[in-house]
């Protein structure tokens, strides 16, 4: 074994010090990558009934360890760590991602293996909806369509070439922090499927120096599902514009829970946020979600905001958020005023 490069900025101070008392770092890796992401923040809510209150609050803590292999530099095995605050008010840390990743295992297209990404939620965050710090995606968000999360135990293949993307995973279906149920229930298909309008599909981009336009299909099809024995499909359209002037994206998705009639995951709506960058280093932000169940209950979302990034590793953000879980009621409608600070190292 060699001495490993580790490129961990928030450690850097650490192995400064032990490399002056001759520490050797040992590892069966080439190179290990070590990053981190947080959202730390304060919020202002005001429900429709009942007291307001404030409270800050630290909403993800995710810590990330990347093992390169020596004999396929692009090869590497994956860890993330993620703290969650449960109900009771621990902050507990839980695993969200451990796969093994290699690289062009068929043309263009490499695997994901272990605790895996879902094909759709980490694309929209890089590509459509950029404010994962202050509210999940509308198809995980509990007050959007709430049909899944962003992780799962399974294998996943990604492909990528100018001018189309996709995703195709076999998952458990219950999600990262579900329960598996022993391989009792089915199996869960799950695919994205993204057309480039500007053949850079297979590029890095980056909202505020880049153009790029796609249009993706994706969906799941989830068989025997936990919560009521029978399967739960969705699936949807979604369309981005992106130049460094603006940003705008929609989403439409419909779904069907077919163990239940009435059931409140059977239903369709739709999703529309934008980004407008007027000066450096400033952005100001919006979002709509709507959705309507077979219970005939219909919920939105507004979300407006404005950020400035402070520097590479620090944006801040501060956003009012309006949720209305039922439009036929006012009882549990409520307003929060958040400010955020988002870190990554």
């Amino acid at each position: 074994m060699k001495k490993v490069l580790l490129s961990a900025y928030a450690l850097g101070a650490l192995f400064a010090t032990a490399a002056q008392a001759d520490v050797t770092v040992k590892a069966n890796a080439a190179t290990l990558k070590f990053s981190g992401t947080h959202y730390l923040g304060f919020v202002h809510s005001e429900p429709e009934q009942g007291d307001s209150s404030d409270y800050f609050e630290t909403r993800r803590n995710y810590f990330q360890v990347k093992a390169y292999f020596k004999d396929r530099p692009k090869d590497y095995m994956r860890l993330t760590l993620d703290t969650h605050n449960e109900k009771s008010g621990e902050v507990n840390v839980r695993l969200k991602y451990a796969y093994l990743y290699l690289d062009n295992v068929l043309e263009n297209t490499g695997v994901e293996m272990g605790q895996v990404h879902r094909p759709w939620i980490d694309y929209e965050e890089h590509h459509g909806w950029l404010y994962r710090s202050i509210a999940k995606t509308f198809v995980e968000e509990s007050n959007g369509a709430h049909f899944s999360n962003s992780a799962d135990k399974g294998i996943n293949f990604k492909t990528k070439t100018a001018n189309f993307s996709s995703e195709l995973a076999i998952v458990n279906g219950e999600g990262y922090h579900g329960q598996d149920n022993d391989g009792e229930n089915g199996l869960s298909y799950e695919w994205r499927l993204t057309a480039s309008l500007f053949g850079n599909a297979d590029k890095h981009v980056h909202a505020t120096r880049d153009t790029y336009g796609e249009i993706s299909f994706t969906g799941q099809y989830n068989t025997k599902t936990l919560k009521n024995d029978e399967d739960f499909v969705w699936y949807g359209v979604h369309a981005v514009y992106n130049q460094p002037d603006f940003l705008i994206a929609g989403i439409y998705l419909t779904s069907d829970d077919a163990g239940s009639a009435n059931n409140a995951k059977t239903g369709s709506g739709w999703s529309l946020n934008g980004e407008y960058r007027p000066a450096p280093k400033w952005a100001i932000l919006g979002r709509y979600d709507t959705f309507e169940n077979d219970n005939n209950v219909k919920r939105e979302e507004y979300i407006a905001g404005a950020a400035y990034t402070y520097s590479k590793n620090v944006k801040f953000i501060g956003n009012i958020f309006h949720i209305d879980p039922d439009t036929d009621t006012d009882n549990d409608a409520q307003d929060k005023y958040m400010l955020t600070a988002e870190v990554k190292w």
